[in-house]
């Protein structure tokens, strides 16, 4: 007679971050990050079709490594209105769809001015950003709600 044995595997199921290497910001070279922001929504993805942008270009150098809260930060500095405590930054990638001609937005993270949030550690490697990719920020100010909904 068969002996039957019964044993219980933990399986780990938890998705680990992707690492992003330090980047040495002495050594490294930045990259040119495009980013558009809009207040209450993200742009229309048509506004990034046949190879036009939106107008509101803001450049910035940075790395991979540059966090959410900090890009955030450098969006404060040249728009006045966003320096509001309470001031929601809704972050999406921008980038090429692979399956057909366009573009795709994704969005990954938003930040609060003023507060401690969950996404201000998010960097822009860990979010599997690639160089030549848009940043979209839709900026909501307290007070002003949100605009309605819009399907990408």
């Amino acid at each position: 007679m068969a002996a039957i044995v019964s044993r219980v595997t933990e399986v780990d199921n938890t998705q680990k971050e992707p690492q992003v290497k330090p980047v040495n910001r002495e050594k490294t070279c930045p990259l040119l990050l495009r980013v558009f922001c809009s207040y209450g929504n993200h742009h229309r993805v048509a506004d990034y079709s046949r190879g036009s942008v939106p107008a509101n270009e803001l450049q910035i150098y940075t790395w991979l490594d540059a966090t959410l809260k900090e890009l955030s930060s450098l969006v404060k500095e040249v728009n006045p209105d966003a320096r509001r405590r309470g001031t929601l930054f809704d972050f999406a990638v921008v980038f090429p769809d692979p399956r057909r001609p366009g573009y795709r937005i994704r969005e990954i993270g938003t930040t609060c001015s003023g507060k401690k949030g969950t996404d201000d550690t998010v960097t822009l490697g860990s979010t599997h950003f690639q160089i030549g990719d848009y940043l979209d920020i839709a900026i909501t100010i307290p007070g002003q709600g949100r605009a309605q909904a819009r399907r990408y």
